[in-house]
């Protein structure tokens, strides 16, 4: 054979060679995609690894959900129980779970155990009232946790802090604004040694426990929108002492006073406070928007004036007396609701007593204005 012969027929074999290898991938692509499709559960949206279930009136997690899922967005729906059966085998490779805004009130022991690389949780915009401490595997990688508005009630507050001591210690990354939180429990993030982001945003606290910012590792930490007035020599020194961390304390109603003179000298003295030049006053009345870096000491006294001390002394008392004046409402309805029958009865013996009273009047009317019964009546006497 020569060798154009023998040429053409390489190029012949390569090109059949490329066309089988060519129909291949197109099979495979073609089995994956029908696998895939097959896989991805009624009412989601499937894309490689990633599956969407939002705003779908879903009432539980949907199955069956592919083996090699990494992220799973079930938010928007109805799935107020997250128990055993949500995650029923194992999820290998799941790493991101969102479950925003889905009603979500009660997480049940274990109900995470076949999700060992789960490392973002958003449970925000839910009403969570049970938390199980056992939700979570011990070896769980949680590293970024949004609890953001996902408390049933502040008081609730206590169930994430069991869970912070017991189950979560590798979060890095905690928010827990919008939760209208008071008061946090004490030594609450003791147990998150690798915290560097707290969102505490838009809720109600009114004080900084000595112990709540402990970690070293913290980075970031945002207070703005609380109810905080000032923060005490003890706190101030706790945040000076993390390095690199940064603070946002705006909008908060901070009270310039003699009592907030120290929170003064530490703003000016460290560079903590990302926001402090948008730092202002809410009260007293004259102070009211002030910028707190350009208050001077002698604008700082404990009281405006005597009215205002008397004010401020007699408050307690106004509430003091409004839970007595309450507390004798609530007796004096138990009371009448223990004896609503025998004052049942009291009330029916008085409309027959007025009755009977009412009907003798009526009489002595009739005789009085009827001659033949007044004579009837002098006889009678007679």
């Amino acid at each position: 054979m020569s060798d154009v012969g023998l040429f053409h027929l390489l190029q012949l074999q390569r090109k059949q060679k490329n066309m089988c290898n060519l129909t291949l991938c197109v099979l495979l692509f073609l089995t994956c995609s029908c696998l895939s499709l097959a896989s991805c559960p009624a009412q989601c949206w499937c894309e490689a690894t990633v599956v969407k279930c939002v705003n779908q009136n879903l009432r539980s997690i949907p199955q069956p959900l592919p083996e090699n899922i990494t992220e799973l967005n079930v938010s928007g729906n109805d799935i107020w129980n997250l128990d055993n059966e949500s995650f029923p085998r194992p999820l290998e490779h799941l790493t991101h779970l969102y479950a925003s805004g889905s009603q979500v009130e009660q997480l049940d022991s274990m109900v995470f155990k076949n999700l060992p690389s789960l490392r973002l949780l958003d449970l925000s915009n839910n009403r969570i009232s049970q938390f199980s401490v056992e939700a979570f595997p011990e070896d769980n990688k949680i590293d970024i946790l949004n609890l953001s508005k996902s408390l049933y009630n502040h008081s609730y507050i206590g169930v994430f802090a069991d869970l912070f001591k017991h189950s979560l210690t590798k979060v890095s990354h905690l928010d827990l604004s919008n939760n209208d939180l008071v008061l946090l429990p004490e030594g609450i993030f003791t147990s998150l040694s690798d915290l560097t982001v707290l969102d505490l945003r838009n809720n109600s606290l009114v004080t900084i426990r000595n112990d709540t910012f402990w970690n070293l590792a913290l980075q970031m930490l945002d207070l703005r929108d609380n109810a905080l007035k000032v923060l005490h020599n003890v706190t101030l020194e706790k945040l000076s002492s993390i390095p690199d961390l940064q603070v946002s304390l705006a909008g908060n109603p901070w009270r310039c006073d003699c009592n907030i003179e120290d929170m003064l000298i530490w703003l000016e003295r460290h560079q903590v406070v990302v926001d402090r030049l948008n730092l202002t006053c809410a009260g007293p009345a004259e102070l009211k928007n002030v910028p707190l870096l350009h208050l001077e000491q002698s604008q700082l006294s404990c009281w405006s004036n005597a009215g205002d001390a008397l004010n401020r002394a007699l408050e307690p008392s106004y509430v003091f007396l409004g839970m007595v004046l309450a507390l004798i409402g609530v007796i004096f309805l138990l009371v009448l609701y223990l004896n609503r029958k025998g004052i049942k009865r009291w009330m029916y013996n008085i409309r027959d007593a007025c009755r009977d009273h009412m009907e003798g009047y009526h009489y002595r009317y009739e005789i009085s204005t009827d001659p033949r019964l007044a004579n009837l009546s002098l006889n009678s006497d007679v």
